[in-house]
């Protein structure tokens, strides 16, 4: 359609765009055109868009419309493209930290990020009174070690409460497959290795969910469809799960997700919709809802995502979690659904920071034979026992970016944030992030098609009743993509890189809400088919790309909730391989806000002992 070109952006270079406060740059708010499509409607959107009369010059006026051609398609850029986000290591020195040596065991690094972290009894002075608090890891192993309860009397307990979850009124969904049987083997192999006293880590007998885009014996990898798991069978464990058996964690099965990761609401027509225990009207956040809304509901302290457009810290900020996302290759991506080779990233759900720390010791670190290995620093674990320790954290904000959410949030973040100054003399530094808009864009087409490029040999085989209908529409307008498209999207990401390490030139972190609305209500003409969305996703996604587009670490905290009591999380985005400071910044904040927790509506405990 070369007679309907659209004139494109041309680009200035880097050097002269200005990314101080007082930047001419202009915010550029989402130009989301598109209705809310869901029952009927969708069905008759997804046909017209693979119909062969209609479907081109829909498509392309879809992409006009919500300025992919001004902004990405036809734009004019200097850069050269950057496919992959694999950052070198530049030494960035970190203080208060443990380090490992290399060639530890996963079981190794679980020691000494348990080290790291605070006793019970410094955990008592600190907050000792707490309104709600969900179990830790150090909880149950401390019960498991004092046989106050048994991995077996927690796994029954766990299958009673996924039963009861499940329930025809109002199933919240959690899992897409779980199998008693192989956890109360897994449950009975803990126990007898604690009787005899040669327990592995404090993971033995941890419960830890897997989202349906990761290998783990003996769940096929549905990647929420009907269909995938057909054509690809799962024969091992992905590399992050192998290591987290290896520690003895109990594997309770795998967590529901949005159909190919492609959506932000968690609405699946094949195996229901995963609700928010807070709300169970409303949507855990997509697409690792499962993996979020498990730990949110007390079933598992731990579960493991996958991070592709957010799909890990959105969800967990809905649900009231903690979310962190590694640096692009620190965590082995071997066994995961390759539907997002550049932009994906193994995440870790938990209910506190303390908790996704020693995960993050337990499944970080290359594969001896990863090329990435060579590049890749040693992993760091911070001492979390003083947040006040540090007192020189300089916070990146940009103002009109940060304040783009509902009043609630931009309400509660900025408290947030002010509490980080009053409590440890943290400074704001007020900056300016161009282009936000151009690289969601330029995020959306590099996922999309590379999602649509890694199952393109099966769609031509595949019955397309087997898909949900707003997969379809999703599928249509990534397969829509072409390659100049792409390889602008790169260049794009290039710059936008650029643009991240100057303002780290500055600032330790950037600091943003995790999300730019909470949990929306499920709406009933949505769980047959899915829904179209885009506006609501654009406010979800809005401050997430980053971390998967540049490949940089980034995790949510729980900081508090709007007026409906929902939960709203603060997002820190860090240099690459910055884990370490990462987690310190946000045991900060978890500090100052704990007290404040809620209990949500749906909540199961699990080391009770009734």
């Amino acid at each position: 359609m070369g007679f309907l070109k659209d004139e494109g952006v041309v680009y200035k270079p880097v050097d002269s765009v200005d990314l101080g406060p007082d930047s001419k740059e202009v915010y550029l708010r989402a130009n989301v055109k598109a209705p809310r499509m869901a029952g009927f409607l969708v069905k008759v959107f997804a046909w017209l868009l693979e119909s062969r009369i209609f479907g081109g010059l829909m498509l392309y006026i879809l992409k006009r419309n919500n300025l992919i051609h001004k902004l990405v398609s036809f734009a004019e850029l200097q850069e050269s493209p950057l496919f992959v986000p694999l950052h070198p290591h530049e030494g960035h020195g970190e203080e208060e930290k443990c380090t490992k040596s290399d060639h530890l065991s996963p079981v190794e690094q679980v020691q000494l990020a348990t080290d790291c972290l605070q006793t019970s009894e410094e955990m008592n002075k600190i907050n000792p009174k707490l309104s709600f608090q969900r179990w830790t890891i150090l909880d149950y192993s401390r019960r498991y070690m004092s046989q106050e309860v048994t991995p077996v009397m927690v796994a029954k307990k766990f299958i009673a409460a996924v039963n009861e979850s499940s329930k025809p009124l109002r199933p919240m969904s959690f899992f897409i497959d779980f199998n008693p049987e192989d956890i109360l083997q897994q449950a009975t192999e803990s126990t007898h290795r604690y009787e005899r006293g040669e327990q592995i880590s404090v993971l033995d007998g941890v419960l830890i969910a897997i989202k349906d885009e990761i290998d783990c014996l003996p769940y096929p990898t549905t990647g929420g469809t009907k269909w995938l798991h057909k054509v690809r069978p799962c024969i091992e464990d992905a590399c992050c799960v192998k290591r987290l058996r290896s520690c003895g964690a109990i594997l309770v099965g795998k967590t529901n997700m949005h159909e190919l990761g492609a959506g932000t609401s968690g609405i699946n027509p094949h195996y229901g919709t995963t609700r928010n225990p807070y709300d169970s009207s409303r949507i855990a956040g997509g697409s690792s809802s499962g993996s979020a809304a498990v730990v949110c509901a007390g079933l598992c302290p731990v579960a493991l995502g996958v991070d592709g457009g957010g799909s890990v810290r959105m969800p967990a900020a809905l649900c009231g979690v903690v979310g962190l996302k590694p640096t692009f290759g620190r965590v082995p991506h071997s066994g995961v659904l390759p539907l997002n080779w550049t932009v994906g990233m193994v995440g870790i759900l938990t209910g506190t920071i303390e908790d996704a720390l020693i995960v993050y010791g337990a499944i970080s670190g290359p594969i001896s034979s990863d090329q990435s290995a060579q590049v890749m620093p040693k992993v760091c674990f911070p001492l979390l026992k003083a947040p006040e320790c540090r007192s020189d954290i300089k916070l990146a904000k940009y103002g009109e970016w940060f304040n783009d959410c509902t009043d609630d949030i931009r309400v509660c973040c900025s408290n947030a944030l002010a509490k980080l100054f009053d409590v440890y003399g943290w400074k704001t530094i007020e900056v300016t992030m161009p282009e936000i808009e151009v690289m969601r864009l330029a995020h959306y087409l590099t996922i999309g098609s590379e999602c649509s490029t890694s199952i393109a040999c099966h769609l031509e085989k595949l019955d397309m009743a087997e898909l949900g209908w707003d997969a379809r529409v999703a599928l249509s307008v990534y397969g829509a993509f072409n390659s100049r498209e792409y390889l602008n999207a790169q260049m794009i990401r290039n710059r936008q890189l650029q643009f991240y390490m100057k303002i780290f030139a500055k600032a330790d972190v950037i600091v943003t809400p995790t999300t730019g609305v909470t949990a929306y209500p499920i709406k009933d003409d949505a769980l047959k088919t899915g829904e179209l969305d885009y506006i609501n996703g654009a406010a979800l996604v809005r401050y997430q790309i980053a971390g998967n587009f540049l490949g940089l670490p980034a995790v949510t905290v729980p900081v508090g909730y709007d007026k409906s009591g929902l939960p709203i999380g603060l997002q820190f985005i860090g240099k690459p391989w910055s884990e370490s400071l990462l987690i310190h910044v946000a045991f900060a904040m978890q500090a100052l806000c704990i007290s404040d927790y809620r209990r949500p509506e749906i909540f199961y405990d699990l080391l009770s002992k009734d």
